[in-house]
């Protein structure tokens, strides 16, 4: 049976994943319109992948014994200046999101619920990659600086990188 402080918790987690999910949406929505297909599809896949790490975390609270429920959600924002903007606020989201997986890695250690303490490695794991690609996108962005040219071919090959998950290859790494 789950914990009733970490059936809490990870129900938090599951509204966090959700928020992500939404506001990548978002995102790619404004990439698309503002004509960056590269983008767009990079971040449709990514609030993809953000609603499959939510359904992981409702089913894992289900089948302890828990009950997963699912958030009703705001809307996210949609105004965005830059590319470079919408990137800054992926990486500062992505460390959000890092440090409450911290934070339910540590209520799992003291609450001593070696399992689900077990599950949610696969999520630290995963957030190193986010982090790591966030900074990756970030440092790139910052050779290209204002160069149109640069940051169509950026858009061009942002495109890969979410072809690369796609196909399995992470063309990320």
């Amino acid at each position: 049976m789950l914990n009733p402080k970490i059936e809490k918790a990870l129900n938090q987690q599951v509204i966090l994943e959700a928020e992500s999910s939404q506001a990548y949406l978002a995102m790619a929505s404004w990439a698309e319109v503002q004509g960056y297909e590269g983008i767009a599809a990079f971040l449709y896949l990514h609030s993809d992948e953000e609603r499959m790490h939510m359904l992981k975390l409702l089913k894992f609270i289900n089948e302890r014994g828990g009950h997963g429920i699912v958030p009703a959600l705001k809307q996210p924002g949609s105004k965005l200046k830059s590319v470079k903007e919408l990137f800054q606020q992926v990486l500062e989201h992505e460390i959000l999101v890092s440090n409450e997986i911290n934070k339910l890695v540590d209520i799992c250690l003291k609450e001593k619920d070696y399992t689900t303490h077990n599950f949610l490695q696969w999520y630290v794991s995963e957030q190193i990659e986010e982090e790591a690609l966030a900074r990756k996108i970030m440092d790139k962005l910052k050779l290209i600086g204002n160069d149109a040219s640069g940051l169509y071919f950026f858009d061009r090959d942002i495109a890969g990188l979410s072809a690369g998950k796609q196909d399995g290859t992470d063309k990320a790494a």
